[in-house]
């Protein structure tokens, strides 16, 4: 590791582990977006009401539901139809997950290239966690979503942090290094500091551990087999894993040469754009 990354790493950790890091808040809409889901007898109409205030958002959530893997006989043009279509829990943690991406602004082009990247490849993991989720276990498809919406999500504070040090941000190698090394720490800080159930605040620190084996299948699972997924035939470290070694991969017992499998993940993929 270069001595710059090496110093910015001590750093960061040492104002993660003083609480001295500024992590940015949840915005007001998620928090109401949460805090309406939290009630089990919510409406269809009442969640509308919250999720319609911002219409940037509305729009992404009919979309969604357009999206060739969820789309249904009749195209949804109407917020209601399409919290109908999702169901309250999906639709409320979706949106929770898409509010994210507009916490972290960029000012220069490299910064907002990168968390464009980073953004993109969490939707697509998203996607195919939903997929895979809905598909071979009995865990909850909306929360599988949003594990894969936040897997990568400490990667943008360092990215935030690297636009006020000139030094990180033009030295390519260090800052990368910066993130491999403490993304994983920093995501974890951030899904507890907004509260965000226990079986979630794991999936960023663990979702890179390939050898873990967890009792029974759970979310970071998910997230590590979708997260692999999406990597394959890339020129990325990752594509040339042997997967068929990765525990997560036999707990779920999916096969990677089923082409009806690689079909619907491929859509699942793109369903969150």
């Amino acid at each position: 590791m270069t001595e710059l990354a090496e110093k910015v790493q001590q750093d960061l950790v040492e104002a993660i582990d003083n609480d001295d890091l500024v992590l940015p808040t949840l915005p007001e809409v998620a928090m109401q977006i949460r805090q309406a889901a939290e009630d089990p007898e919510i409406s269809v109409s009442s969640l509308s009401k919250v999720i319609g205030r911002d219409t940037a958002l509305s729009a992404r959530l009919i979309k969604v539901v357009n999206s060739p893997l969820l789309r249904a006989a009749q195209e949804v043009t109407d917020l209601h139809t399409a919290i109908t279509r999702l169901g309250v829990n999906y639709s409320s943690n979706l949106a929770i997950g898409l509010v994210m991406e507009q916490i972290f602004n960029a000012r220069s082009e490299v910064v907002a290239q990168k968390m464009h990247d980073v953004w993109r490849r969490s939707l697509e993991v998203a996607g195919v966690s939903y997929a895979l989720c809905r598909n071979h276990t009995q865990l909850k498809p909306d929360q599988a979503a949003l594990g894969g919406l936040v897997h990568q999500i400490g990667v943008l504070p360092i990215l935030t942090y690297a636009e006020d040090h000139y030094e990180l941000l033009s030295d390519p190698v260090s800052l990368n290094h910066v993130i491999e090394s403490i993304h994983p720490l920093l995501g974890n800080k951030l899904l507890r500091v907004w509260e965000f159930p226990e079986q979630l605040v794991e999936i960023p620190m663990h979702y890179l551990e390939l050898s873990r084996q967890s009792a029974k299948i759970d979310y970071v699972d998910l997230v590590q087999v979708a997260m692999l997924y999406c990597h394959k035939d890339t020129d990325h470290p990752l594509a040339r894993v042997d997967i068929l070694n990765v525990p997560a991969f036999k707990k779920l017992g999916v096969d990677p040469d089923n082409k009806t499998l690689h079909d619907d993940l491929q859509e699942s993929r793109s369903m969150l754009y």
